[in-house]
Parts: C-alpha cells; sequence; structure tokens
C-alpha cells in the first residue's frame, strides 16, 4: 500500500512542480486522492490551501521561488483561460520599476468567476499576443503596453516601458505603433506619446 501512496504523491508531484507547487482539487482527485484524503492533508499541513479547491504542497512554500510565483495559482483559478496582462505583464517582463500590487489577468468575453484580489479585462487574444511561462501564460511585451496604454496608465509608466522595451530589443517602434492601433485612439496616443519621449 506505502508504494501506492508513494505513485500517488510523486504523480501530483510531477504536475504541480510544472505550476509552481499548486495543484487543484481535481488534479489531485485525478491523481488518486480522494475527497477525504485531500482533507487529511490539508489539515495535517502537508498541503497548503490556496484558494477553494486550490492548494499548494508544504515544500514550495519554502523553497526560494520568483517573485511570479502566484501567478500560477491565478491560472489554476481561471481554469487555464486567464492570461496575465497590462501592469501586471509589464512587471513579468520587467518593464516596470514598481511592482504592481494589483493582479491583471485578461480573459475571455464569456468569463463568469470573480475574485476582488484580482481585476479582469476581457478580450480574445491571438496566439501571436500570448507566451508560455512555467505554470501561467502571459501577454507578449508589445501587447502588455499597447493594453496599458489603452486602459490609460500614467504615462511615466508607459515612457518607461517603452524605451526598456526598445533597449532590450524586444519590440520595434512599428510593431508597438501597430498593436497599439488594433486596441484605439487612447492606446496609439499613449505609445506615440512614449515614442516622442526617446526622440
Amino acid at each position: 500500500m506505502l508504494h501506492d501512496r508513494t505513485d500517488t504523491r510523486a504523480t501530483l508531484w510531477r504536475v504541480a512542480s510544472g505550476q509552481r507547487g499548486y495543484f487543484t482539487a481535481r488534479q489531485a482527485l485525478e491523481a488518486g486522492y480522494s475527497y477525504q484524503a485531500q482533507r487529511h492533508h490539508a489539515q495535517r499541513g502537508n498541503w497548503t490551501p490556496v484558494d477553494r479547491g486550490i492548494y499548494r504542497f508544504r515544500e514550495f512554500n519554502t523553497l526560494p521561488g520568483g517573485a511570479d510565483d502566484h501567478l500560477a495559482r491565478w491560472a489554476l483559478w481561471s481554469r487555464g483561460r486567464a492570461t496575465v496582462s497590462h501592469t501586471t505583464a509589464l512587471s513579468v517582463h520587467d518593464l516596470e520599476t514598481a511592482n504592481p500590487s494589483e493582479i491583471h489577468l485578461t480573459v475571455p468575453p464569456g468569463f463568469r468567476q470573480k475574485d476582488s484580489a484580482v481585476i479582469l479585462h476581457r478580450a480574445d487574444l491571438a496566439a501571436n499576443e500570448v507566451e508560455e511561462r512555467e505554470g501561467y501564460r502571459v501577454t507578449t511585451p508589445v501587447r502588455a503596453i499597447a493594453e496599458c496604454a489603452a486602459t490609460g496608465v500614467d504615462q511615466d509608466v508607459l515612457d518607461s516601458a517603452v524605451a526598456e522595451a526598445l533597449q532590450q530589443g524586444l519590440t520595434t517602434r512599428r510593431r508597438l505603433l501597430d498593436a497599439a492601433q488594433r486596441l484605439g485612439a487612447r492606446s496609439e496616443l499613449g505609445v506615440e506619446r512614449a515614442l516622442r519621449e526617446m526622440s
């Protein structure tokens, strides 16, 4: 019986490892943990309850992790439908000096879940506007800049993000302008101002 438990834990550990240690109750069930066993592990402190139906292996709480570990939790919360975006995406791409306290996620138009800890934006993202990270998706630097401009982010933040993205070779002026045009006049104006600031 011990061998079976070890296999069950190893199966769930493999899943959770690709999600920064987070996993859902459904994933635990699929790995072989009954709901009763899940309650037991949460009560014993083996698993840290994070949200309704979301846990994290205790060991990951003490491992040195990245500043973006918590974003994997929101990917699970959304059942894989949310993409980290706006100023949160700028932070992931190291294009913003201050780490934003708000978490911005872009979700499909029909998405119904809500949580006061996140700000939701609704849009259908093209494949070339999204990058895969370990445990979550994030909008590309170009898309993140354009969507921040479209929502009226402080111009200083935008100026800094545009300057950094160009200096790091993450994009070109043309690609920034094209992305901004697709999101409307407000985005276009913000990006144009940031580009002028660099001239």
